[in-house]
């Protein structure tokens, strides 16, 4: 696990790649090689690691073998508008941490003049830097790497700075020294935003305030064959469920997840 960045997948990672196989029977601890030594470091401290007993591990496997299929389920999981409404519009620079393929990337341009998103996984940077210049949009954001507990970004440089599902208490995924990073690239009363949030208690407990946006809100598969697919893949219980149904769009709670319909966030103190 050495190199400054991704090591080239290995013919026995493209072996895993099955279609159809759920998320935690995708990979071995032998696709552990694909990670640089800063992932190894915060991903598998010990050295060792097992994605099909940690759920965790596996979703860091798919961002760097699979970045197109979890495009695909990014894609389809999209946010309440509230949510987006919500956050500060018309300020000078943002800040989004973890931005994966740009869920929630895209929104942002329309609420800062300058953007930088901070992505640790090469695949999903090189991913969203083709989607942004498809889209014309090349110049406008900057794509970065770096991780919640080491941001590339000097103290008080956005107003804004925001994570959309990607921040948890896990020290690999955020914990005190992330939400202390995050905090301290926000400028003296600008909003750190932590969108589609877990453990809320743990954040209430360190100063955040909560948000939430009522409505139905359905995953949005591009049509039943894919909604029966990505179900297999990454919602296996609900999969005879989405059969049943036989329609693209699906509940959140027939999937068995909480909706995008929330936010903690934190106003810095001027």
């Amino acid at each position: 696990m050495t190199g400054a960045e991704a090591q080239p997948v290995s013919e026995r990672a493209v072996a895993h790649l099955a279609a159809g196989r759920e998320l935690r029977e995708r990979y071995t601890a032998a696709d552990l090689a694909v990670f640089t030594r800063d992932e190894a470091r915060r991903f598998v401290p010990q050295g060792d690691g097992d994605p099909r007993s940690n759920i965790v591990l596996a979703w860091e496997l798919l961002y760097r073998l699979e970045p197109e299929l979890y495009d695909r389920l990014a894609s389809v999981e999209r946010l309440h508008p509230g949510v987006v409404g919500w956050l500060p519009g018309q300020v000078d620079r943002i800040a989004e941490v973890g931005a994966g393929t740009g869920r929630l990337t895209m929104e942002l341009m329309t609420r800062g003049r300058h953007v930088v998103a901070v992505e640790p996984a090469l695949p999903l940077r090189r991913l969203l830097r083709r989607k942004l210049a498809a889209a014309g949009h090349g110049g406008r954001v900057r794509v970065v790497r770096g991780f919640f507990d080491q941001l590339p970004l000097p103290d008080d440089f956005a107003d804004l700075v925001v994570a959309c599902s990607a921040f948890t208490p896990s020290p690999g995924h955020g914990g005190d020294a992330g939400l202390a990073e995050m905090e301290r690239v926000c400028r003296p009363g600008g909003c750190v935003a932590i969108i589609w949030p877990n453990h809320l208690d743990w954040l209430t407990a360190r100063g955040y305030e909560y948000v939430n946006f009522p409505g139905p809100m359905c995953v949005e598969f591009g049509s039943y064959q894919e909604a029966v697919e990505l179900a297999e893949i990454f919602y296996p219980r609900a999969a005879d469920a989405v059969r049943r149904r036989g329609e693209r769009c699906v509940p959140f709670e027939v999937l068995g997840i909480n909706p995008p319909r929330d936010l903690a966030f934190k106003v810095m103190p001027a």
